[in-house]
């Protein structure tokens, strides 16, 4: 007698549901010779200020003007392998698609100093461009490399088949407590049986005798469930449990979220699988960082990237449960924080003093943050510290007349606003990088929420040239 009463037909059912939804929305063509021309209008925001809408696909020859105000609309945000799992503030796809395709030809070599969740690296196997992508963050690097490996489709249904087969005998007392993953307040996060359910899965993904590859994209089809089956709130970037939120978890619901989650994961792979170039590249290096690129003066045509907000999302909390379970992370996060360009984690002995950047606009707005907030006031300084250094780092890579484009938002920083986009201009005319051009796009959807006082409503993307 199986322990729970899980029907498999029933998950086939649900998913085909899903599935069904996800093929008719015909806005979308994952296939890089019939990209649709997306819908161009002019609207008014809630400010009265006039934006040009687009719905979809940007058309390469939309004329921009100097800091001209866009909406843009955005249907694939989940279609192919860029749907295999949440990450928050990240690039939605067209974007990547349409500055790739304005910037640079096939064949070129693309760099994503801020890689993330690796939608320029997709976008750019898609058109035909070999990429690099850079992250200090291992889960980053992890995901990056799960979303842009072709599989062999018939290895991953005969491996979904398996493992959905042994996923309904699931049995508590099969479960080796030695397999639960220690970390942090582990019995907080998670209720003993979705312990259990979880520690089940991952050992029949490890145990598997398929292919790293297809135990990797497993993996992450698990980590995809992490957060919705903890008692954490599923739409916080900080990882918390709200009492009030009286969330319901319950038995047999990390087994279901993960059957389901991985047969449309094996739909959106397969689809990513079917139609990818192999002879194109991704290089994911282990040893870079925004600020230290390990690769020659030159080398690349073009480069493109949406670098952290100064003060806005902790990314390693934000995927802790995720890191923890996948195995890249164990104890104390504060040793990886303090790698990333935007942290938090700055000592004492930091901002005893004012620091200034040399940056007139950006130091009088240091300088008012620092009377109220001395720490928060250094986190924005390294912050434009550390994007100084990727700029220069960039400026050397680039090909002569090679074009950067950065996407970067403003945020509030103790009611001040920092306007990082225009700081970044200062500094990268400093390190030899001509502006080219600079325009807005609105923002109107992140798949996790930030607090209302640190909410970003615009976006502005930068266009420099070497």
């Amino acid at each position: 007698m199986p322990y729970y009463n899980i029907s498999l037909s029933q998950i086939r059912k649900n998913v085909e549901k899903r599935k069904k939804k996800y093929v008719d929305d015909d806005s979308f063509i994952f296939d890089k010779n019939e990209y649709s021309i997306g819908i161009i209008k002019e609207v008014k925001n809630n400010f009265g200020e006039t934006l040009t809408r687009v719905d979809g696909n940007i058309p390469v020859s939309l004329p921009i003007e100097t800091s001209q105000r866009f909406l843009f609309i955005s249907y694939d945000q989940t279609r192919g392998s860029h749907g295999l799992h949440k990450y928050p503030a990240k690039f939605f796809p067209e974007l990547p698609r349409w500055l790739l395709q304005k910037y640079s030809k096939p064949s070129n070599i693309i760099l994503d100093p801020f890689m993330g969740s690796g939608t320029s690296n997709i976008e750019a196997m898609l058109l035909g461009r070999h990429s690099v992508g850079i992250d200090v963050d291992p889960f980053a690097k992890f995901l990056t490399k799960v979303k842009t490996t072709k599989l062999d489709v018939d290895e991953l249904e005969e491996s979904t088949d398996l493992l959905l087969n042994t996923l309904v005998k699931y049995d508590p007392k099969k479960i080796n407590k030695k397999d639960i993953p220690i970390f942090p307040y582990r019995d907080n996060w998670f209720d003993q049986e979705i312990l259990f359910e979880l520690s089940y899965i991952k050992q029949l993904i490890v145990d598997s005798k398929y292919s790293n590859d297809i135990k990797d994209f497993q993996l992450i089809s698990l980590s995809s469930i992490i957060r919705s089956v903890s008692n954490a709130d599923n739409n916080c970037t900080r990882t918390v449990v709200r009492k009030k939120l009286n969330k319901n978890v319950y038995p047999s619901m990390a087994l279901t979220k993960f059957a389901e989650t991985l047969l449309l994961n094996s739909y959106r792979i397969t689809e990513f699988s079917t139609i990818v170039n192999t002879d194109i590249s991704v290089e994911i290096p282990d040893d870079n960082d925004a600020r230290s690129i390990k690769y020659p003066a030159n080398y690349f045509d073009f480069a493109l990237t949406s670098p952290p907000y100064a003060n806005a999302v902790d990314y390693p909390r934000t995927h802790q449960l995720e890191m923890y379970w996948l195995g890249l992370a164990n104890g104390s996060l504060t040793p990886m924080k303090k790698e990333h360009v935007g942290t938090e984690s700055v000592s004492v002995d930091d901002y005893k003093l004012l620091h200034k950047i040399g940056v007139v606009e950006a130091d009088k707005i240091i300088e008012s943050i620092y009377k109220v907030d001395p720490r928060r006031a250094f986190i924005a300084y390294k912050y434009l510290i550390d994007m100084e250094e990727n700029l220069r780092e960039v400026q050397r890579v680039l090909k002569k007349k090679g074009k950067y484009v950065i996407v970067v938002g403003n945020n509030k920083i103790r009611g001040f606003n920092f306007e990082s986009w225009k700081y970044l201009m200062s500094l990268s005319e400093r390190v030899g990088l001509k502006v080219n051009n600079y325009f807005g796009s609105e923002i109107i959807k992140h798949f996790i929420k930030v607090p209302r006082d640190e909410r970003i409503n615009t976006d502005w993307i930068i266009v420099l040239e070497k």
